[in-house]
């Protein structure tokens, strides 16, 4: 998996986060850079933290079933998001929002909004980031889970800012698209692994 893979997996898993921003920036009467940031921070590091995790597992399996890796890959990727979509067309028109920004809230919707990065992770042991050459598989890993921290990060800010100005209307977009972008993903490296 390359840088390009990895950045559109980045987008693809932070769309959730972008729409929670969304919805926190909507609650907001006023917003600051402050209370953007803190969005990001939550959201970018349980990102970045959780594939780590997940790579961390998925190489002792890795043993075990590399002949089947493109095609877990396919699966976990399609599965997160054809999660995306379906929660898309689940949630109610009429959603409640509060601009509760408690570490208890935030941590609670970081570890939610995360989770899908944990399987990616998974991924990543399956179908090895490689964007340094001579580096390994673990440097590339904290390379790849590093895109995906500051990716989230930045769209969770863009998020509060979009969510204050516009509403809700952006963020079951978002989701959707983050779903497509990972099914297609998963797609693709199945076609490469097998091919």
């Amino acid at each position: 998996m390359g840088i390009w893979e990895v950045l559109l997996l980045g987008i693809g898993l932070s769309m959730d986060a972008f729409a929670v921003s969304v919805c926190k920036g909507l609650a907001l009467k006023e917003i600051s850079l402050g209370r953007a940031a803190v969005c990001g921070i939550w959201f970018g590091g349980f990102q970045g933290l959780m594939p780590v995790i997940g790579y961390l597992l998925g190489v002792r399996l890795t043993t075990y079933v590399s002949m089947f890796t493109p095609w877990i890959a396919f699966i976990l990727l399609s599965l997160i998001g054809g999660s995306m979509i379906r929660e898309v067309f689940q949630k109610g028109e009429e959603e409640e929002f509060d601009d509760d920004m408690s570490v208890r809230t935030m941590l609670l919707l970081a570890v939610a909004t995360s989770i899908d990065a944990l399987a990616v992770g998974v991924t990543f042991a399956c179908v090895p980031v490689k964007i340094f050459g001579g580096s390994g598989e673990m440097a590339n890993t904290l390379f790849g889970a590093g895109v995906i921290a500051v990716t989230t990060f930045l769209l969770s800010m863009v998020g509060v800012k979009v969510g204050n100005l516009v509403g809700t209307r952006f963020g079951k977009r978002a989701e959707l698209s983050g779903g497509i972008i990972l099914i297609l993903l998963g797609l693709k490296l199945l076609l490469e692994g097998i091919l």
